[in-house]
């Protein structure tokens, strides 16, 4: 059985806002923002609905540290040129 690897990376973050939704039925956004990314960059926002290991809905908390991974298959990546 072959496994196929993926390349990835994970990158800390930290809850900045909860921002509340604008329509009945939609979760508030949790604003996150990535450590080292480029200042422009910097912010994701998220639909703050999460599951836990039990499978029941949570949400994040303003100044949460988080991960932000990122995940490719090895198809879309390409060989870093020295």
């Amino acid at each position: 059985m072959t496994t196929k690897t993926n390349a990835k990376t994970t990158r800390p973050g930290t809850v900045k806002k909860i921002l509340p939704s604008f329509g009945s039925g939609e979760p508030d956004k949790a604003e996150i923002h990535v450590h080292d990314a480029e200042p422009l960059y910097e912010e994701l926002r998220i639909p703050n609905s999460l599951k836990d290991e039990d499978g029941k809905e949570v949400e994040l908390k303003k100044g949460a540290e988080v991960e932000v991974h990122i995940e490719a298959d090895k198809s879309a990546t390409t060989p870093k040129e020295k």
